[in-house]
């Protein structure tokens, strides 16, 4: 019973993990169906019974709209897969571009804009600050912990480098009386 759990999860990996290579070797062809797309300005077509219509005003027709929303959505979707199977500690740092692609195809839609990429930085600048510091947090733990170093002694030292005397421990101090100060060497 046990090895059919573990054969039907491992047939489903195997599955997705096919599917995900499929889609990253046949991202190019996905580039090009922008060349599917008139190079009118006004598109009307049928999707499933849903009469969809798209006026272009700001570029010369609906191919050069096409291709470049294709020329990012291809980018993100590969970045989303890397964010989505990444098991390194700064995957995190993946959505930053995630986002800037997100952005850059919400802007080009956006009618108000001659000129996409022009304000996205502004509307990035939250979410990479909110990525630097989670990825500075994440790194200074796993640095830490690698090199065995205790974050509750920087309590004890001041900006300028000073150490406070508030309460001093000494890790040493026995309930007897030692005729030297010297710590104990254990090897």
């Amino acid at each position: 019973m046990q090895r059919n759990k573990s054969g039907k999860a491992g047939s489903l990996s195997l599955l997705t993990g096919s599917l995900i290579a499929a889609f990253i070797v046949a991202s190019p062809y996905f580039f090009y169906l922008y060349e599917g797309f008139p190079e009118s300005k006004f598109w009307e077509t049928s999707f499933f019974g849903i009469k969809l219509s798209y006026r272009s005003i700001n570029f010369d027709g609906v191919d050069v709209v096409a291709w470049i929303v294709f020329s990012k959505l291809i980018p993100m979707l590969l970045f989303l897969i890397w964010f989505l199977t990444c098991k390194h500690w700064w995957y995190h740092a993946i959505l930053v571009p995630i986002c800037m692609y997100g952005f850059q195809i919400v802007s080009t839609f956006n009618d108000d804009l001659a000129f996409t990429d022009s304000v996205d930085i502004y509307y990035m600048a939250p979410i990479i600050l909110i990525a630097l510091i989670f990825l500075y947090t994440v790194r200074m733990k796993i640095f830490d912990r690698i090199h065995n170093i205790d974050l509750s002694e920087l309590e004890r030292v001041t900006i300028k480098g000073e150490i406070k005397d508030d309460e001093p421990i000494n890790q040493y101090s026995n309930s007897f009386e030692d005729d030297d100060d010297e710590p104990l060497f254990m090897g």
